[in-house]
């Protein structure tokens, strides 16, 4: 049985008794608020007083569950209430996305089959998904998959989730790559992650063979998982490793999608990135940049001659980044600032 967190605002002036419990009829969405009970204390309650303003706010828990019987489109829509009341702004898709994922269709197949019964099972389980998804957990946290330049992956709460904008990197290797084909040409993605770049490019491109370098077991155990999906051991070669340091070889293309999340912008970040996404793969400092500082002055040491460099960075990072590079790095040349698709500052990429 699914328990429901709901901020409750009382009317002004409206007394509410603290202890209330009472249940209600199925809805017309053949879901079930079965029982509600506050999570304020009597005590609590004696000690406020007789009217509450208009911002008052009442955590209460709701033991919420879906009928018998429940049809695919009732579920979306009982669904899509509760999504809503917790502002959650993709509600509808959300809630379509993760009932897909239970029935193990594509979201296509549900438009068609409204009328299909949900088993019990298979309601119980959406319900579950539903609430933590309520709680602003990420749909691809609770579906185990992401697409990324369209490529199936999966991904766990151990990975940080892919975001479309560093597509953006896997675009400058490819390019790259091609330039230099047929020669074999040797990549580090470091901070791999999930592996998405690394699985993105050796999909696209048969001259890359790539080193995916994470200091995290736990992300390397899910970045094995996808490159074992796709059958790519042999041209993607996972290590842990801070940073460079476990490099076997000089490369030719260095790629990195490293924390660069200032302390600031973490604490302001939605719930469903701070709350849920692994802080190490994010977190880059007061400024955001410790962890790109540190991988500059390794760059000479495990990069060939005129090797391409491509980092991704924060949304207002660039002039930073520029004059980190031009005084870590004088010998590096061909030194470009890319923006994304809103005309933020996303990736920077130079050749050493």
């Amino acid at each position: 049985m699914a328990i429901l967190p709901l901020e409750v605002r009382p009317k002004k002036g409206e007394r509410r008794n603290f202890r209330a419990q009472w249940r209600v009829a199925t809805g017309p969405n053949g879901d079930q608020p079965v029982g509600i009970s506050s999570g304020a204390s009597h005590e609590d309650a004696r000690s406020s007083t007789s009217t509450m303003a208009e911002d008052a706010q009442i955590w209460q828990e709701v033991i919420w569950r879906l009928s018998n019987d429940v049809t695919v489109g009732q579920a979306i829509n009982a669904a899509t209430q509760r999504l809503e009341e917790a502002n959650i702004s993709t509600a509808r898709l959300d809630a379509q996305v993760i009932l897909a994922h239970v029935l193990g269709v594509d979201r296509s197949w549900l438009f068609a089959h409204h009328e299909q019964t949900l088993s019990p099972q298979q309601a119980e389980v959406y319900t579950e998904l539903v609430v933590r998804r309520v709680m602003h957990e990420p749909v691809a946290y609770l579906t185990h998959y992401k697409e990324f330049y369209g490529i199936d992956l999966y991904v766990d709460r151990r990975v940080l989730i892919p975001r479309p904008e560093t597509e953006m990197l896997v675009d400058q290797v490819l390019t790259e790559a091609t330039i230099r084909a047929p020669q074999q040409v040797l990549v580090a993605d470091v901070g791999t992650g999930s592996g998405a770049i690394a699985v993105a490019i050796a999909m696209n491109t048969e001259n890359a063979h790539i080193y995916a370098l994470d200091v995290s077991e736990n992300a390397l155990a899910v970045a094995r998982r996808n490159v074992e999906t796709y059958a790519l051991g042999e041209r993607i070669h996972l290590l842990q490793s801070d940073l460079l340091a476990a490099l076997p070889k000089r490369v030719d293309i260095v790629v990195a999608n490293l924390p660069y999340v200032t302390d600031d912008d973490y604490r302001a970040l939605e719930p469903d990135v701070r709350d849920y996404e692994p802080a190490q793969a994010l977190l880059g400092g007061p400024q955001g940049l410790d962890v790109i500082a540190r991988l500059l002055p390794q760059l000479p040491l495990h990069c060939n001659s005129s090797a391409l460099v491509v980092l991704e960075i924060g949304y207002n990072q660039g002039p930073a980044m520029l004059e980190m590079v031009e005084t870590l790095l004088p010998q590096a040349t061909q030194i470009e600032l890319h923006r994304d698709y809103q005309g933020r500052d996303r990736v920077i990429s130079f050749q050493l």
